[in-house]
């Protein structure tokens, strides 16, 4: 393999300096640390089904309930989703980060979504299965999200098509048309592509006939939508294996539903308590939903407890480099690469972690590289030295997880550390500062999000 070559400016050492980095107003995460984290923290519903929850509920007309919703923007961007699309939708929060959700569903829904909305959430795309069961019509605009390189819709369409769907695609938008109704079909899919998976399970629940899709994805928020579309009378099996079996019904009616926990957020604390030092209990989510990041935190020395609901990240620990590579899951999530790409490079020894989903996870390497780390690239593959003292400095949150990374690299930084672009973590993690500080962490906001 041939490494990868990585310019850097220098880092900024002292906190006035960070600071004075910033232009006025400008909305950024600070981290002061270092920092020992303990005591409890509990984890909210998972972004990842959540969203896509907001989706199936208009496959019933009628008012569904989702309780457990995590506080996160991406919450409010697929609220108004929705609500083009005809329904009407109440959030309350709930005290605790999270939130209850009504949902009422019209007899009649729009067409589709928006370029400015589709822009927003990538998300946007569930809708294209409720559309298609429900009107047999779907205008989609190509969807939007975190950067994180090619995620193509060919396979929702291949599988859309299947189902007896004709398929028109644009530059911006593609075009679905069923003016019959959808038909049950056999199905495998190219690649275990979880949207897909989603779009094509909530389209099938009032198709004609049986559905029978192969090679589907298996995430717990798969399961979790599965869930939620038997409660609101599907007739879906196979939850959990490479295969689905779906009998259509004539109509859908609401119900009421509770998100599973967060199994990235409840990932992304364990880091953060395993590399600062910490003791630090984590409630709300389900263990073996985390069952290979918990493994390879184990291989780099880290300490753990488990019981039916928590995660005990115990003090201690002396890290040791660990080997990681991403795969659909049961595999090891895309979605805690970077996090681990933080903790190794506090762990004796040289790791090496493996991308094998999105290429866009590298971009983390170079603000990494600003604070002290020792990581460079070669091909799709991060090699990580350590241990290496981190320092603070002023880094840039390219995506979600990279943008978390960020901070948990800065409660072990010295000094302190500015994350600028912090809404990339409003994304995904409720209340993340909050929870932080509660735990020990010396962090805020600033900028005219802290203000407002």
């Amino acid at each position: 393999m041939t490494a990868t070559s990585h310019t850097v400016d220098a880092p900024l050492v002292d906190g006035s300096h960070t600071r004075a980095a910033l232009a006025p107003d400008e909305d950024a995460f600070v981290v002061r640390g270092p920092a020992t984290l303990t005591g409890t923290v509990r984890i909210g519903g998972a972004k990842n089904s959540a969203l896509k929850l907001f989706a199936a509920a208009l496959l019933a007309p009628g008012t569904s309930v989702l309780a457990n919703v995590p506080g996160i923007s991406d919450t409010f961007a697929m609220a108004d989703v929705v609500r083009h699309l005809g329904a009407t939708v109440a959030i309350e929060a709930d005290g605790a980060g999270t939130h209850t959700v009504t949902i009422d569903v019209p007899d009649q829904l729009g067409e589709g979504t928006t370029l400015e909305l589709a822009g927003r959430l990538r998300s946007s795309l569930a809708t294209f299965g409720p559309l298609m069961a429900r009107m047999g019509y779907a205008h989609i605009a190509q969807p939007g999200g975190c950067n994180l390189g090619s995620r193509g819709v060919d396979l929702h369409l291949e599988g859309m098509a299947a189902l007896g769907a004709e398929i028109t695609v644009g530059a911006e938008h593609f075009e679905a048309r069923a003016p019959r109704g959808l038909v049950g079909a056999d199905y495998e899919l190219e690649y275990a592509s979880v949207g897909a998976t989603e779009n094509l399970v909530m389209a099938a629940t009032t198709a004609r006939g049986t559905t029978r899709l192969r090679n589907v994805a298996r995430e717990p928020e798969i399961a979790d939508l599965i869930d939620f579309l038997n409660g609101l009378g599907a007739r879906i099996t196979g939850a959990g294996t490479p295969e689905l079996t779906i009998e259509g019904v004539e109509a859908l009616t609401p119900c009421r539903h509770r998100v599973v926990g967060d199994r990235i957020e409840a990932g992304t604390f364990a880091v953060a308590a395993a590399m600062t030092g910490g003791d630090v209990t984590i409630e709300g989510v389900d263990p073996a939903h985390l069952a290979r990041p918990l493994d390879r935190m184990r291989a780099a020395g880290v300490q753990l407890r488990t019981g039916a609901d928590f995660i005990r990240v115990l003090p201690g620990a002396q890290l040791v480099a660990a080997d990681v590579a991403t795969l659909p899951y049961p595999g090891f999530p895309t979605d805690m690469l970077a996090q681990f790409q933080a903790l190794l490079s506090q762990a004796q020894g040289q790791s090496l972690l493996t991308e094998n989903v999105y290429e866009g996870r590298f971009a983390l390497i170079d603000q990494m590289q600003l604070m002290g780390a020792d990581i460079t690239r070669e091909g799709h593959h991060v090699v990580v030295r350590g241990p290496r003292a981190l320092h603070g400095a002023v880094v840039r949150a390219t995506d979600l997880r990279a943008g978390a990374a960020l901070v948990l690299a800065g409660l072990v930084a010295e000094g302190e550390t500015v994350v600028r672009d912090p809404f990339h973590i409003d994304r995904g993690y409720a209340d993340f500062l909050g929870k932080l500080t509660n735990l020990g962490a010396d962090v805020e906001r600033v900028g005219t999000a802290a203000a407002g």
